[in-house]
């Protein structure tokens, strides 16, 4: 049987009795880096064959495990952190094994998501999960051109070193909306910003750490107030200076200044 395991996100005490059974009585721990998970199965003392699974071996593993499910062992997945098959190779070896008709299963346990959109303040239901906005600059601005007009409250997992792009892009298409950056879920520093998305622009334009979820308001169905937006293009039309939009902007709409410089390079 192939079970796909969720493992905790921070605290170690984050795992629940039946994934440690899992674990223990597994044939084989299937993993995304066999280091990380050895800190884990380590503390609770659970020696068991490890291998390692991810992105750049999935096509040359994903056979070698079905054989061995095809010959009755018992595969537990995990990934490094929350659970399997979300944002990890997990959910191809899934798919393999049911469209076998192996036998699979699914643990609960810790992830991400639930914590932070309940974190966040906006309204937890309908919500929808949109994983990690694609990195081409195109494909991520159709993404969010495609997401402006849904009523559903929206969780993103983001990239630290590519935080402020992404919620700039989001400002622009989405309009400055309610949102929430919850940072190191379950973890020592754990943190929850909630603000508009030019205020939490502006609280990491300095950079920002850790695992980062993104939450942001579903549209409200008001008429959005972009009028900083035409005025700052009638400006650089004009000729003006770009420092001198971006203090005039900045004082006279509230808005961040390097959300106005971005805007208008």
């Amino acid at each position: 049987m192939l079970t796909l395991v969720p493992t905790p996100i921070g605290n170690l005490e984050d795992i629940t009795l039946r994934a440690l059974r899992v674990l223990r009585e597994a044939d084989l721990i299937a993993c995304e880096d066999t280091r990380t998970s050895g800190i884990l199965l380590k503390h609770y003392d659970i020696n068991k064959p490890l291998t390692s699974f991810h992105l750049h071996n999935e096509n040359n593993k994903c056979e070698y495990l079905l054989e061995k499910l095809r010959n009755g062992e018992n595969i537990a997945l995990i990934s490094d952190a929350g659970t399997p098959g979300v944002s990890d190779p997990g959910w191809i070896l899934l798919k393999l094994a049911l469209s076998e008709g192996l036998d699979v299963d699914v643990l609960p346990g810790p992830s991400a998501v639930l914590p932070a959109v309940l974190l966040s303040g906006l309204t937890p239901q309908p919500f929808i999960f949109l994983g990690f906005p694609p990195d081409k600059n195109g494909e991520r601005i159709k993404l969010f051109e495609s997401l402006k007009d849904l009523e559903f409250t929206m969780c993103y997992y983001i990239s630290p070193h590519k935080a402020e792009k992404h919620i700039t892009d989001m400002i622009q298409i989405f309009g400055d909306r309610r949102a929430a950056l919850v940072r190191e879920i379950s973890k020592v520093f754990q943190e929850s910003i909630r603000d508009n998305l030019s205020g939490i622009l502006e609280r990491i334009k300095s950079g920002v750490k850790g695992e980062l979820v993104l939450v942001v308001e579903g549209d409200s169905g008001e008429i959005k107030n972009d009028s900083w937006q035409s005025e700052a293009l009638l400006m650089k039309k004009s000729g003006q200076s770009v420092k001198d939009i971006v203090n005039i902007i900045s004082a006279k709409y509230n808005v961040a200044k390097n959300l106005i410089k971005r805007f208008v390079m």
